[in-house]
């Protein structure tokens, strides 16, 4: 009888601790991208991916933007737990603390995604992230990134000197101080409107969007000499959850979710890479357009140039001034700032 008893209670608990491993996690997320966009398409198959990987347990609904919250709004709605989490730009939350502006796009730092990437993985960035993130109630998952965006000019650039009086399409803010820093005129425009802006000479270049995307909306025709890669601008894209959230999910799916944004981010660069790539092919096929790429020297020339601006945000607060001790001394060990 005993025996019986103990095989019931043996059963119980094995049944009990059964459940509480199969816990399932219904998180709902908003992207930075719209709905169609093929930045969201890639978004949605990581969230199909996670919920394979996890056997069910986690449910991702990733929802475009301003689906909640307007696009610059969702770190205070994930901190209070009106969204579970968010893919966005880093840069957005650079009005709350200068540090996320300069962890988010340090200006002629990167001049591939995989120098951001160990940088976050393994020169510190993860950890500071949440270091930054986690008074705002937000776990820092992972990052991501669209890739080294594009620049457009109506004439040769070759390297930092031919930006003297160049006048640049660039967004207001660490870039424009960049530009002006390097001898460029900055002229403050939406991305709308850079095209005849070009074709009218307003603007003689542009900080743009990736390549692929300038091409397909002909920005190469009125604007011949792009360059590729670009030297400047690549935002980190971050994957962040409610922290409480986060805390109450077992290892093994904090885990799962740690792993898969790593994998998120090689396929993103990796496709998107792709649709760059076939561009720059078209691009070079066509003898009126040539294909600019700044060698080594010239683009430490610029990063140099940036540090300038970068020490000036560190000065603006505690938290910028880690991100610049942690990026600088991360650039120089690994030969990347002269």
């Amino acid at each position: 009888m005993k025996r019986t008893h103990l095989k019931i209670a043996l059963a119980v608990l094995m049944l009990s601790g059964t459940a509480a491993t199969a816990q399932e996690f219904d998180l709902t997320f908003q992207s930075v991208d719209p709905a169609g966009n093929p930045n969201f398409a890639i978004q949605k198959e990581w969230t199909e991916r996670v919920h394979k990987m996890s056997g069910g347990r986690i449910a991702i609904e990733l929802l475009p933007v301003g689906s909640v919250v307007e696009y610059n709004e969702t770190q205070e709605a994930v901190g209070a737990g009106i969204l579970d989490g968010h893919v966005t730009d880093v840069s957005y939350f650079s009005g709350k603390d200068p540090a996320f502006g300069l962890i988010a796009n340090p200006i002629g730092a990167w001049a591939s995604p995989d120098e951001m990437f160990r940088f976050i993985n393994y020169g510190g960035g993860y950890e500071l992230m949440n270091e930054l993130e986690g008074p705002y109630g937000l776990h820092f998952v992972g990052a991501t990134t669209t890739g080294l965006e594009g620049f457009v000019s109506d004439r040769p650039l070759d390297g930092v000197a031919d930006l003297k009086g160049l006048k640049v399409r660039a967004p207001e803010g660490l870039i424009q101080e960049v530009f002006a820093a390097a001898g460029a005129v900055p002229v403050n425009l939406p991305y709308s409107e850079v095209y005849t802006s070009l074709d009218k000479g307003v603007i003689d270049a542009a900080d743009s969007t990736v390549f692929s995307t300038n091409h397909q909306q002909g920005l190469h025709k009125v604007a011949v000499h792009p360059v590729y890669p670009g030297f400047h601008s690549m935002p980190l894209v971050e994957v962040a959850m409610n922290l409480e959230k986060w805390n109450s999910m077992p290892e093994d799916l904090q885990e799962i979710m740690t792993v898969s944004v790593r994998d998120f981010a090689q396929d993103a660069v990796a496709r998107l890479s792709m649709n760059d790539l076939k561009a720059v092919a078209e691009a070079n096929a066509d003898p009126s357009i040539t294909v600019h790429n700044w060698p080594a020297e010239e683009r430490a020339k610029f990063r140099a140039i940036a540090m300038g601006q970068w020490s000036k945000v560190a000065a603006s607060s505690e938290n910028a001034q880690k991100v610049y001790d942690l990026l600088t001394e991360y650039l120089k060990s690994q030969g990347l700032l002269n």
